[in-house]
């Protein structure tokens, strides 16, 4: 073992704290905002209300998902489209998140992490850790 490279340990700690966020933003729209009232910010915005409630469940499985290593590559890709548009609400409140409404560097680097993490795939401790290109060459 590399003490220098471990890629699989990198892999395991984004997965983890990716699968963390989408659970804890998932929570607050249940918790905080419920989810008529996210459905209700989802229509403010021009998108059909009944988005909000499919994004908490993207927000909720995923993220339970890439903390167990499910379908890592898949979920963190089926993730993106969300990012995209969280980027996109933020679009117009400017570079920071500290701004007022948030700004969009945060979700476009989560988009950027989600990305990388389908690259590198589920990593150590995953339940259903993905075959490697060595291992598939190998096989």
């Amino acid at each position: 073992m590399n003490p220098v490279n471990q890629p699989a340990l990198a892999a395991l700690l984004l997965r983890v704290s990716l699968g963390t966020m989408f659970v804890a933003h998932a929570l607050l729209k249940y918790f905080a905002f419920t989810l008529p009232g996210t459905a209700q910010f989802f229509a403010s915005l021009g998108l059909p209300g009944f988005l909000g409630y499919v994004v908490f469940g993207a927000e909720l499985v995923g993220g339970v998902l890439l903390i167990l290593g499910v379908q890592v590559r898949n979920v963190a890709l089926a993730l993106v489209p969300i990012m995209l548009g969280a980027t996109w609400v933020h679009l117009g409140n400017g570079w920071l998140f500290s701004a007022k409404g948030g700004g969009w560097e945060y979700p476009a680097f989560w988009t950027v992490a989600l990305i990388v993490q389908a690259l590198l795939g589920a990593g150590a401790y995953a339940l259903a850790p993905a075959r490697s290109a060595t291992a598939l060459r190998t096989a």
